[in-house]
């Protein structure tokens, strides 16, 4: 618990210190976002037993199809209940929490839904790492991967190994890599629809 307190702590500097003074980093967030890729990359490298994928296999390839049904169901049923086209819905539930592609590319046909696109991903996002730690407490922290969407081979990939542990990163990774490979295509189908 004093591992969320820290991360929500951080959360809140970050958006203070973003709201008040805005450093210029360049491209240091990417390059900060490849050395965690790689770190996590050793540890599970480090520690890969054979037994271990040969058990997560299955899991780790039908997960990311089980993800993407969800979420796309997910973006229906609210656009339904909101009244809107069921295509903004299928697209903005088809971006799995990767909010820099989604937006831009949903905003190409409706700034408005972009930016819905842009900051329901966000929020998954964020929900992921703030609430990942507390949902395994109900459910498998292997089936709890499907929360970080696209995000789980990068930005949530600490917080689900952290908590999940190594077998379970190595689900996350491949989870939002498949997730990653997929969303380019898929997007685009959706909204020519």
């Amino acid at each position: 618990m004093k591992f969320l307190y820290m991360v929500l702590a951080s959360l809140t500097a970050g958006f203070l210190v973003g709201r008040f003074y805005s450093p210029d980093f360049g491209n240091a967030y990417e390059v900060m976002l490849y050395i965690i890729i790689f770190l996590i990359g050793v540890d599970l490298g480090l520690n890969f037993r054979v037994k271990e994928l040969r058990k997560m296999g299955r899991k780790a390839l039908t997960l990311p199809v089980k993800t993407l049904l969800g979420s796309i169901l997910g973006g229906i049923g609210v656009a339904l209940l909101m009244g809107i086209e069921p295509k903004w819905g299928m697209a903005i539930g088809a971006g799995c929490g990767w909010y820099s592609l989604t937006g831009p590319l949903i905003a190409q046909y409706s700034a408005v839904y972009g930016a819905v696109g842009f900051l329901g991903n966000l929020l998954r996002e964020v929900l992921t790492v703030i609430l990942y730690p507390v949902i395994i407490r109900w459910i498998p922290p292997e089936e709890a991967v499907s929360i970080g969407g696209a995000t789980t081979m990068d930005t949530t990939l600490p917080i689900i190994s952290r908590f999940g542990g190594r077998e379970v990163g190595l689900v996350a990774f491949v989870h939002g890599f498949v997730l990653t490979a997929v969303e380019p295509f898929l997007l685009p189908l959706i909204l020519g629809l």
